[in-house]
């Protein structure tokens, strides 16, 4: 006998012999425990034990069986409180190696017939515990579960009952069977929901963690991470090179020697390598087990023990249109709990995307760096006499490149310091930055002053049909015998702010319209002196625009700023560093620009 028991629970006498009305009663009793069960085994012992108390019933057998191979035996013999379970694999398994009928697809089937007959031969799966019962005739009901798989229920009897009983008995025991197909389908429906739900959440948490960052070695760790152990015990994620080759870019295993050894193989495993090339080719995922894993390092044979896996999945990284790569998972132990193949498609996709998304923005990113590189001076000039410093911020975490430029031109004797900012960001900002910056430098190279430069600039511009204004500021510095006379011109740019030696902070009032709106502007220029230790510092309205939490914009410290920090070493990057330390609102880009007069000229 098996050592799988259940214990029977008190319920009523069977109905079977206490009326229509009794039957029906417990029909719906048990119908409603079938609605609440979790498991078609749990309203199993109700069954039985009703059965067991039908006239003349002396055993009650249930089995469950696929296609090819039985699944468990439920024996509950008259006179026992246990019902007895026994599984194929157990030594002293009682059932027969013939299965019963298959079931008419949709219905349960059921029949009485005697013991001794040529039926028998239907129920070899169960005849031992019949006969050992010593039953004569066999209520029998067979009947299809969703799973695909057939189930029955044998009442032994002592003897044939009256054909209008025996009729009874099988409408009933087929109205039994209806009620544990229902539940049974109730029950894969409910696990099918809960799975589905699982998924959903999963692949839910795991599009967030991927769309978390921007940055594509962190998206490809955190696609390795959410896998181990959610979908696999391993997890390895390749990406194809320029030269079409896979190179691994992510592992992750639950043990850490292993993911030691997967990243190896990773690397430079052919029959590995070869794989996954066959599955990025494919639009699928594909499994592989047993015989699909010989040959490589994870064959369950291999000499070594193989990697110890029981499935190997590949699906590829498919995004806009493009493969790039390929996600592999491998599964240990039991395949039951190995992910579906449309959870992994859809993890994939979504792993795609990020993987795209993140490598798209880190070379746009790039580009706009290398732009906004072009549109700035690769380095100062050095002008005896004169210490030059710069600093650029950007402010906008957009991937657009922004509007503000400067430059030093030193030629004939004088040095031309300019700045300036174009409306907006992007590509046409750009587009007037570089004409702006470029116009202005070949205008001052060639000794044009600050104010017909900018005049010549509003021209340029207002000729385009600028669909942006510029703000600009210019200041030529021409060597005196005690300083440098300064001359600056403004087109609608912040003033700049003059620091003398004492420590001094004032602001040189150069006022104009702004550039390209207007045709025909003039711009008159202000002239001051700087002496030794005196400095002037333009910058762009980021700088005064950066705000505290509670509103207050960095204008208000500018002057403090400047005073302790424009005497220092590199002053624009100090200055620029204080206004970043200040900001918690505001995101405009941010440039500096100061000379300070030091030493022989």
């Amino acid at each position: 006998m098996g050592t799988h028991g259940e214990t029977c629970v008190n319920t009523p006498a069977s109905p079977a012999h206490q009326g229509p009305g009794a039957w029906w009663q417990w029909l719906h009793q048990l119908w409603l425990s079938a609605m609440a069960a979790e498991d078609v085994t749990g309203i199993a012992v109700q069954v039985y034990r009703a059965l067991i108390e039908l006239p003349g019933a002396v055993v009650v057998v249930g089995a469950r069986w696929s296609v090819s191979e039985p699944q468990y035996m439920r024996v509950l013999s008259a006179g026992r409180d246990d019902a007895v379970t026994w599984l194929p694999t157990e030594p002293d398994w009682p059932g027969g190696p013939t299965l019963p009928p298959s079931p008419v697809a949709g219905g349960a089937l059921s029949r009485v017939y005697d013991l001794a007959g040529p039926e028998r031969a239907d129920v070899a799966l169960v005849a031992g515990p019949l006969l050992d019962s010593k039953a004569a005739v066999v209520l029998e009901c067979v009947f299809p579960l969703a799973t695909g798989d057939n189930a029955g229920l044998w009442v032994g009897l002592e003897s044939r009952p009256d054909p209008v009983t025996a009729e009874r008995l099988e409408e009933q025991l087929a109205q039994v069977a209806d009620v544990l197909m229902a539940s049974n389908e109730r029950i894969l429906d409910a696990r099918s929901h809960e799975r589905r739900q699982a998924r959903d959440a999963f692949l839910a948490e795991a599009s967030l963690q991927m769309d978390a960052s921007l940055d594509v070695q962190e998206t490809l760790r955190r696609v390795a991470r959410l896998a181990v152990p959610a979908v696999a015990e391993g997890c390895v994620v390749h990406l194809f090179r320029a030269d079409g080759r896979l190179e691994p870019v992510a592992v992750a295993h639950v043990a850490v020697t292993a993911q030691e050894r997967l990243a190896g193989i990773a690397h430079d495993d052919a029959w590995l390598d070869a794989t996954l090339c066959a599955g990025a080719a494919r639009r699928d995922s594909v499994v592989l087990r047993g015989p699909g894993l010989a040959g490589g390092p994870f064959d369950p044979d291999a000499a070594d023990g193989g990697f110890a896996v029981s499935a190997l999945s590949v699906s590829p990284l498919r995004a806009r249109g493009r493969t790039l790569g390929t996600l592999t998972f491998l599964y240990g132990g039991e395949d039951d709990g190995m992910a579906d193949l449309r959870t992994l498609e859809n993890l994939a996709g979504r792993a795609a995307l990020a993987i795209d998304t993140t490598t798209l923005y880190a070379q746009r990113r790039e580009h706009v760096r290398l732009l906004q590189h072009h549109l700035l001076p690769r380095a100062l000039p050095e002008v005896p006499g004169l210490e030059l410093s710069a600093a650029y911020e950007v402010g906008d975490t957009s991937l657009d490149v922004g509007g503000d430029f400067y430059d030093v031109v030193a030629a004939g004797g004088r040095v031309a310091l300019f700045i300036g900012d174009v409306c907006g960001r992007g590509a046409e900002a750009a587009a007037f930055t570089a004409l702006a910056r470029h116009t202005l430098r070949t205008l001052l190279e060639d000794g044009t002053a600050p104010g017909p430069a900018l005049s010549r600039l509003n021209r340029v511009l207002t000729d385009e049909r600028a669909s942006r204004f510029v703000t600009a500021l210019v200041a030529v510095l021409t060597p005196a015998e005690d300083g440098w006379d300064t001359e600056i011109a403004a087109a609608g740019h912040p003033f700049p702010l003059l620091r003398r030696a004492d420590g001094e902070v004032t602001e040189v009032a150069a006022h104009g319209l702004l550039l390209g709106v207007v045709p025909g502007t003039s711009y008159q220029p202000v002239r001051v002196r700087l002496g030794e230790g005196d400095a002037v510092m333009m910058f762009t309205d980021g700088l005064i625009e950066a705000r505290s939490a509670d509103g207050t914009h960095f204008e208000e410290n500018l002057p403090a700023a400047v005073r302790e920090l424009a005497g220092g070493d590199d002053p624009a990057v100090g200055i620029v560093a204080a206004a970043s330390a200040f900001r918690d609102l505001g995101d405009d880009d941010t440039a500096v620009l100061i000379a300070r007069v030091r030493g022989q000229r």
